[in-house]
């Protein structure tokens, strides 16, 4: 299936603006929502750097299991600022944190 890469893109963007403070979702659940299931490393890439010059809450944003992006240290600063817990092996706790849509 082709993707129309600026549809798909403000489609993410939409559902990134849209998660909740101290909730966060997966690239595949993201992915999902913008009806393209097995885009989730598009979606990643739809991302890199789009905090910053889209003003979205990308730190919202983390794989299936709750890792954080490589090497953005500030991630889990500003998820701990909106009281996102971690387990110890530092991946956000899905069960509490993730955003369940019929909230």
């Amino acid at each position: 299936m082709a993707v129309d890469v600026e549809a798909f893109r403000k489609e993410v963007y939409n559902v990134v603006a849209s998660i909740p403070f101290g909730k966060v979702l997966s690239y595949g659940q993201i992915a999902w929502l913008v009806g393209c299931p097995n885009h989730s490393r598009l979606v990643g890439r739809m991302l890199h750097g789009a905090a910053e010059s889209e003003g979205l809450p990308c730190h919202r944003v983390v794989n299936n299991v709750g890792r954080l992006a490589p090497g953005w240290i500030k991630q889990r600063h500003l998820l701990e600022e909106e009281g996102v817990t971690f387990r110890p092996n530092g991946c956000v706790d899905m069960k509490k944190w993730q955003w369940k849509l019929d909230e």
